[in-house]
């Protein structure tokens, strides 16, 4: 029997914390931990404790979601966080994306989409919901084009194949059997790739790659 994903829950509002433990609790995939009501009481939780999946939204009294989230990467840098917000706007979607969040899910998504995203980034994935990406792509693109040629000269093809397949959120488990390669090798390929475009983690090379529009779709 494998080993439940440990989850902790931040959320200020008691109706969705409920729906949230009502969501997850009733299966053996999943153990909640812990849950905290603002991000100074997460936090000191969290420094006690480990889990796989942080579960965060953004604003919160005393402390919000994005300072959490701050800390958290100077703490436990290595922490797998998913925002659950209502917040759609691309300020909130970008910022939250820079400071390396591996998910990003709207507080409208079902329950099937939800533990689609904890169950990816538990794997080493990303998710991001359909509206949230169509709203990060909108507004990179508007920001302006950007020139490629330095970047085709720069990605070697297997890397750009392991670029796009971040992009379509796929683990590091799922795009080792794509392409008939070890995991090991794509996590080398993923370091190369934050190496190369400066990037400070994955969320960051996928708002490098659709801000420079490396792939028609995106």
């Amino acid at each position: 029997m494998s080993t439940p994903t440990s989850i902790f829950i931040v959320d200020d509002h008691p109706m969705i914390k409920d729906g949230l433990l009502g969501y997850l609790d009733d299966t053996s995939l999943y153990e909640i931990k812990g849950v905290a009501s603002n991000g100074i009481d997460a936090y000191n939780q969290l420094m006690k404790m480990d889990v796989d999946i942080l579960l965060t939204d953004i604003q919160m009294p005393i402390m919000d979601g994005i300072e959490l989230v701050k800390k958290l990467r100077l703490e436990k840098p290595d922490q797998k966080i998913i925002v659950l917000s209502m917040f759609s706007e691309a300020q909130f979607i970008k910022r939250m994306l820079q400071l390396g969040v591996m998910g990003y899910v709207l507080k409208n998504a079902s329950k099937a989409e939800l533990r689609q995203a904890i169950d990816l980034v538990a794997q080493g994935g990303q998710y991001y919901s359909a509206e949230v990406t169509g709203v990060i792509m909108n507004k990179l693109r508007g920001s302006g084009k950007k020139a490629l040629n330095q970047l085709v000269i720069v990605l070697t093809q297997r890397e750009k194949e392991i670029l796009h397949f971040i992009l379509r959120q796929k683990s590091n488990q799922e795009i080792a059997e794509e392409l008939f390669i070890s995991p090991r090798t794509v996590e080398a390929h993923k370091r190369n790739l934050l190496e190369k475009t400066g990037s400070k983690n994955v969320a960051g090379l996928v708002i490098y790659a659709i801000d420079n529009q490396l792939f028609e779709e995106f």
